[in-house]
């Protein structure tokens, strides 16, 4: 199973595919985390692992991917960074971190001033999910960036379905429509998860959304959560609306 988060800057998606990573291990699959945000730093520190180097670096680093990139344009779909399908096995061992059945790989993250954009991150991203082939244990969680991107960039191309945090913002609700939109366009389904929610806005939250029947979870605001990230701690909370989510992602999706 290939999942992909998304959501808007500050709306929990890394907390969420933490908690969702280690929710499957508990159920006896084991889970590889992709995370293809350029610009997040915590997301290891949730999963309590090291941050492993730059995958992009298995290709000779940003700047060679990108010039691979450019000699087949504009010819896009011609682009292939491997000659061969893989398994979660054949991720160099230098490439991730892994502790308690969770793997860990970080596609690219910007390191100094004026090394240009993420967009190389994006193709590599693209290629290596749909290259991916899993065995029926195995999870694949892909934390993305903050806002819609990564649509632009086809991530979503290859996985069986998008989840969409959704907190309680203007911003976020707003956005859910759009990631509606585009997931229907490439006929993924999208199941969304309010997060952060209480008892005086979950219901307005729940009247945005247009099919209520695609909401999977409600996720209270929690301050022992909101406390781990603020110090980079290790995320250990057991959330039974996460079980509950697990449970259904594995019944509606199947493996």
């Amino acid at each position: 199973m290939k999942l992909v988060i998304c959501g808007k800057g500050g709306s929990g998606k890394s907390t969420i595919a933490a908690l969702l990573a280690k929710s499957f291990v508990k159920k006896g699959n084991s889970v590889l985390v992709i995370d293809t945000d350029e610009s997040n730093f915590g997301l290891h520190r949730q999963l309590g692992v090291d941050l492993p180097q730059d995958f992009t670096n298995y290709f000779g680093g940003k700047d060679v991917a990108l010039e691979k990139i450019m000699a087949a344009a504009p010819d896009w779909e011609s682009i292939s960074f491997f000659d061969k399908e893989w398994g979660t096995v054949d991720i160099p061992s230098e490439y991730f971190s892994q502790k308690n059945g969770i793997k860990l790989i970080a596609i690219g993250k910007i390191h100094e001033v004026g090394e240009g954009c993420a967009c190389t991150m994006g193709i590599l991203a693209k290629e290596f999910i749909g290259n991916l082939r899993l065995n029926s244990s195995e999870v694949v969680i892909v934390d993305t960036e903050a806002g819609i991107e990564h649509f632009g960039r086809a991530i979503e191309k290859d996985v069986d379905a998008i989840l969409m945090v959704v907190d309680p913002s203007y911003e976020s609700m707003k956005l859910s429509e759009k990631v509606a939109e585009l997931s229907s366009s490439i006929g993924k389904p999208v199941y969304f998860i309010l997060n952060k929610v209480d008892e005086t806005n979950e219901q307005f939250l729940r009247e945005t959304i247009r099919d209520q029947d695609m909401i999977i979870a409600a996720i209270p605001a929690d301050t022992t959560l909101s406390l781990a990230g603020l110090k980079g701690d290790e995320i250990t909370t057991d959330i039974n609306e996460i079980q509950n989510m697990n449970k259904f992602l594995i019944e509606k999706i199947g493996q």
